[in-house]
C-alpha cells in the first residue's frame, strides 16, 4: 500500500534508520519529515534532551543554522523585486563600511600587505558566496587573515556573532578580503554581510521584515531568532560529538533575542512551509510571496567550473552539486537520491533539507549535533536514501 506514491511499509525504514542512530548515541533524538504530492510523513524518535529524558517530538524547535540562508536569499529577492535594490548594485550605499575595498596580495599576506579591489561588491556576491571573505579551508591560525577574523570575532563558527550588525560590520570592514569580488566561493559570511543589508534596505530590523513578509503569510509560528520562554520546553539541547552540551534550551543562545540576528530556530513544519513554497514557485495557497523566474533563478548554479576548481570545501562536494542564491544544487546523479535538479542545504548542527521538483517531494531531518566533517552528515544522507527507496509509483 502507497500513499502519495511512498510505500507505507518501505518509508518504515526512515524510523527504523534513525532509531540506530540513537541506539549508538550518536544522536540524542531526531526528527525526519518526508513530504509527496502535498502530503506528510513525520517520525520523531530519541529524546530532546538527555537530561531530563524529555521526549523528541513532531513540534520540537530546532536550532536550523544555515538553513537560514534560503530564507534569507528569498528576503532578498523580495527587495530587488521591489526595486529596492537590483542584484548587481554596488552595496557602498548601504554598508558604506565595505566601500572602497583592499584585498591581500595573497592568501599568506600581513594585513598591510594589500592591493585595491577590481570592483565594488554586490548583492549577487553576496548570495553566491563569491564577496570576497569567508571560511578558509585550512587549520585554524595558519594564515595572518585567520587570525585577524579570529580575534575580533567575525570568522564563521558554531556560536552566535556577538556583536550588533552594526558593530560586526564595522569591524569586518577593518579587514581586507582575499580575493577579488566575484572571483572565487567562500562559505557563509556573505550571508552575514546580507543579514545587514537587508536591514538597511528595508530600513527596519531583518526580524520585523521577516515576520512581516514570510512568517506571517507562511503561518511560520515558531520560526524566529529566538524562543520565547513558553516555548522553551519544545527547545531540542545541542549537544557536541563527545555528549556534552553545546547549547541548553534554558539560559542557552536561543533563550534571549540575539545581538546579531543571523540564525534561526524553527520545526519541520514550518520549513515545510516555507520548502513547499519553493516547489510551488513562490507561491503559498492563494497568495504569491517571490515571482517564478525569481525562485528558478535561486535554484541555478551560479557558480563556474573554474570557481569551483579554485573554491575548496568538502572532499568531492563540487563533482556533483553546484550552488544558487542560499542553496546547494544536485549536478548529476551519484546516490539513490541524488536526482540533478534537487536542491536545499544543511545547517552546522546537523540538520538537512532537501527539495526535488521532479519527485514533488520534500525531505527534512533535524537533529542537534554540532558538525565537524562530512561524516556527521550521514543521518541526512541515510535518510535521503530512506526517503527515495520508498518512492513506489
Amino acid at each position: 500500500m502507497s500513499v502519495c506514491g511512498l510505500s507505507k511499509k518501505r518509508l518504515k525504514r526512515v524510523t527504523e534508520c534513525m532509531n540506530r542512530y540513537v541506539e549508538r548515541g550518536d544522536v540524542s533524538g531526531a526528527v525526519a519529515l518526508v513530504c509527496r504530492h502535498g502530503e506528510a510523513q513525520v517520525a520523531a524518535v530519541g529524546t530532546l534532551d538527555r537530561e531530563t529524558h524529555a521526549p523528541m517530538k513532531a513540534n520540537t524547535i530546532f536550532r536550523i543554522m544555515s538553513m537560514t540562508k534560503p530564507i534569507l536569499a528569498i528576503a532578498a529577492l523580495i527587495l530587488v523585486e521591489e526595486g529596492r535594490i537590483r542584484l548587481d548594485d554596488p552595496v557602498d550605499a548601504w554598508l558604506p563600511e565595505l566601500s572602497d575595498r583592499k584585498l591581500l596580495r595573497s592568501i599568506d599576506s600581513t594585513l598591510d600587505d594589500v592591493v585595491s579591489a577590481n570592483r565594488a561588491i554586490t548583492l549577487r556576491d553576496l548570495l553566491t558566496l563569491r564577496f570576497g571573505l569567508g571560511a578558509i579551508m585550512e587549520p585554524p591560525g595558519r594564515y595572518p587573515i585567520q587570525l585577524a577574523l579570529s580575534d575580533d570575532e567575525v570568522a564563521p563558527v558554531p556560536d552566535p556573532v556577538p556583536w550588533s550588525p552594526e558593530e560586526y560590520i564595522k569591524r569586518l570592514g577593518r579587514l581586507p578580503l582575499i580575493h577579488q569580488p566575484g572571483e572565487r566561493w567562500m562559505y557563509h559570511t556573505g550571508f552575514d554581510v546580507l543579514t545587514v543589508l537587508l536591514a538597511r534596505v528595508a530600513d527596519q530590523p531583518v526580524e520585523d521584515f521577516l515576520n512581516e513578509r514570510l512568517f506571517a503569510p507562511l503561518e511560520m509560528k515558531d520560526t524566529a531568532f529566538s524562543v520565547p520562554a513558553s516555548k522553551l520546553n519544545r527547545l531540542a539541547t545541542a549537544y557536541r560529538p563527545d555528549g556534552s552540551v553545546f547549547d541548553p534550551a534554558r539560559g542557552g543562545h536561543y533563550a534571549n533575542a540575539p545581538a546579531f540576528p543571523s540564525q534561526l530556530v524553527s520545526t519541520a513544519d514550518d520549513y515545510l512551509k516555507f520548502a513547499l513554497m519553493l516547489l510551488a514557485f513562490g507561491r503559498h495557497g492563494a497568495t504569491r510571496i517571490v515571482s517564478r523566474p525569481a525562485i528558478e533563478l535561486m535554484i541555478t548554479d551560479q557558480i563556474t567550473q573554474a570557481q569551483k576548481n579554485a573554491s575548496p570545501f568538502f572532499p568531492g562536494f563540487w563533482e556533483q552539486n553546484g550552488w544558487g542564491f542560499g542553496v546547494s544544487m544536485t549536478t548529476r546523479r551519484d546516490a539513490i537520491g541524488a536526482n540533478p535538479g534537487r536542491y536545499g542545504w544543511d545547517g552546522g548542527l546537523g540538520t538537512t533539507w532537501r527539495s526535488d521538483p521532479r519527485e514533488d517531494m520534500v525531505v527534512l531531518v533535524l537533529r542537534q549535533r554540532t558538525m565537524q566533517s562530512p561524516d556527521d552528515a550521514q543521518l541526512g544522507e541515510d535518510v535521503l536514501t530512506m526517503a527515495y527507496q520508498a518512492i513506489d509509483d
